[in-house]
């Protein structure tokens, strides 16, 4: 069905409208997007942009990443209640408002807080565990005293890591992310 919606709104070199919540259908059809949350305009502008450069947790969580909000500060992002996030692409100056994204996949999952290089680390409580094929998405949500940014926020790790780990919905785990893996870049267009 994609293929051939695709084939008509090219051929046709009309102007069509698509309703979708699938990231994969906007990427395919569309040459632009306008991201609606609560009944209001998130984002807009190409499709690529949007889905590779979200600016609001709604298009992250849509394109499969996860994005801290925040302000830029000496060349990383300060969330507002006072937690610094690294990352390796800083594309805002200081004091405008950023959001730092990253990939699941780009999170390591830890029973007690780790040590060593990733300059990210915080802690977490699983909300849930979601087969997604080979991996597993570990979700989290704000445990007791975290700041409200972690809800949502997700870690792709194997089966094999989740028993080993011995892991459950309500436990309190860490998600730590080098910077390396992190993109920080404002929220306006």
């Amino acid at each position: 069905m994609r293929t051939l919606l695709r084939r008509v709104i090219r051929d046709g070199k009309q102007t069509a409208l698509l309703v979708t919540h699938d990231a994969l259908d906007a990427l395919v059809l569309a040459d632009r997007v306008v991201v609606l949350s609560g009944g209001r305009i998130a984002e807009q502008g190409a499709t690529r942009d949007v889905l590779a450069r979200p600016r609001s947790s709604f298009s992250a969580r849509i394109a499969g990443l996860d994005l801290i909000p925040g302000i830029a500060a000496s060349g990383a992002l300060r969330t507002a209640d006072g937690i610094e996030i690294h990352g390796a692409s800083v594309e805002v100056t200081d004091g405008e408002p950023a959001v730092a994204v990253f990939p699941p996949s780009a999170v390591a999952v830890h029973t007690e807080r780790p040590t060593g290089s990733p300059r990210n680390v915080f802690r977490v409580r699983l909300a849930a565990l979601e087969p997604r094929g080979d991996t597993v998405r570990l979700r989290a949500s704000a445990p007791d005293g975290a700041p409200a940014w972690v809800d949502g926020l997700a870690a792709d790790v194997t089966p094999a890591a989740v028993a080993e780990m011995g892991v459950d919905p309500g436990d309190d785990v860490w998600f730590a992310v080098k910077a390396a893996e992190v993109a920080v870049h404002g929220t306006h267009s």
